[in-house]
């Protein structure tokens, strides 16, 4: 009897275990380095609200596709441009239809010596020592960079002096650290700091070609509930207000 008990009560306590986690399951994302503030804010709202569990990794966009085109076991990928996403899709490493653009990323010049966006503008000039942007051959905020030299009439002038990190995140430490005075960086970087050092100006948008930051759900990946629940996750209310609140935009201004 005291036998027969004891394994009644491991059976429900089974049975109560796999109604609350049996059919979790977990999803890798592959996440450009801008992006990672905000997935880490989406990632926990996800997990609350499905009990899924999320795993990040991150770099330059044009490094995480390398890693996926030689087999990385990601699920989804969050690139910051469109280009690479396409790519894979159209090597068809990635689900076709799955493609979106989840966010629209904006970039900022921070200088560290400025007390306003006025004077945060200024810093970037001839005069200019030395400035920080992310590598424009693997990151897209880069290309954005140089395409804003570019429309100033300053690419030339400045070109001795650029220094460039492998992704926007390294880029952001730089300046961050005061190894290098100004920098471009993602606004989203600058908007995150609990005190700011120094100033920033936005960029206008106008000034580079947009920063449409595109999701995609990979092969390896379709008809996995987890996955394809955070696919949908990202294009809903609750995603739209943690994006918006880093200082990003929607697609459409919806």
């Amino acid at each position: 009897m005291i036998i027969r008990f004891i394994l009644a009560a491991l059976l429900a306590s089974l049975l109560s275990s796999w109604g609350g986690v049996a059919f979790a399951g977990e999803v890798r994302l592959a996440v450009a380095s801008n992006f990672i503030e905000p997935v880490n804010a989406l990632a926990r709202r996800f997990q609350d609200e499905t009990g899924h569990h999320v795993v990040v990794s991150t770099g330059s966009t044009g490094k995480l596709y390398a890693q996926i085109t030689n087999g990385a076991p990601f699920d989804v990928f969050l690139a910051a441009n469109e280009r690479e996403p396409q790519r894979l899709e159209q090597d068809g490493l990635a689900a076709p239809g799955s493609r979106f653009t989840y966010a629209l990323g904006r970039l900022a010049l921070w200088c560290r010596e400025a007390d306003g966006p006025e004077t945060a503008k200024r810093c970037l000039n001839i005069n200019t020592t030395r400035l920080a942007i992310a590598n424009p051959r693997l990151a897209p905020y880069g290309q954005a960079a140089r395409q804003v030299l570019a429309a100033l009439s300053l690419q030339d002038a400045l070109q001795g002096r650029i220094v460039s990190g492998e992704n926007i995140s390294q880029t952001y430490q730089m300046v961050w650290s005061g190894n290098v005075p100004v920098g471009f960086v993602a606004l989203s970087q600058v908007l995150g700091q609990d005190e700011l050092m120094g100033a920033y100006w936005p960029v206008p948008p106008q000034l580079h070609a947009p920063i449409a930051q595109q999701a995609i759900l990979l092969s390896r990946a379709k008809g996995d509930a987890a996955a394809e629940a955070f696919m949908a996750f990202l294009q809903g209310p609750d995603a739209d207000a943690v994006i918006r609140g880093f200082g990003y935009d929607r697609a459409g201004g919806e």
